[in-house]
């Protein structure tokens, strides 16, 4: 089932654009996921098993290089924006 999540990343930092940069970035490693940028929050689209794996390996890699944060997600199932 294709399924869409909306993403904002808040670091905890005074660098926080090159934080969000660089998640962005890492997130265009996952080739069966389609990653859209926009300026308050970046659309991930894909299969939905896909999409929740690539979700708790990006959040785990987040905190693990950069430390806190705070990730408001919005998550549908079984919608993929035209």
């Amino acid at each position: 089932m294709i399924s869409t999540a909306e993403i904002s990343m808040y670091p905890f930092q005074e660098s926080y654009k090159e934080l969000i940069k660089a998640f962005i970035a890492k997130l265009s490693y996952y080739p069966d996921l389609q990653v859209t940028p926009g300026p308050t929050s970046t659309v991930v689209v894909g299969e939905y098993e896909q999409l929740m794996t690539c979700l708790t390996e990006m959040f785990r890699w987040s905190h693990e290089e950069h430390g806190k944060a705070v990730f408001v997600v919005k998550i549908m199932p079984g919608y993929e924006p035209s």
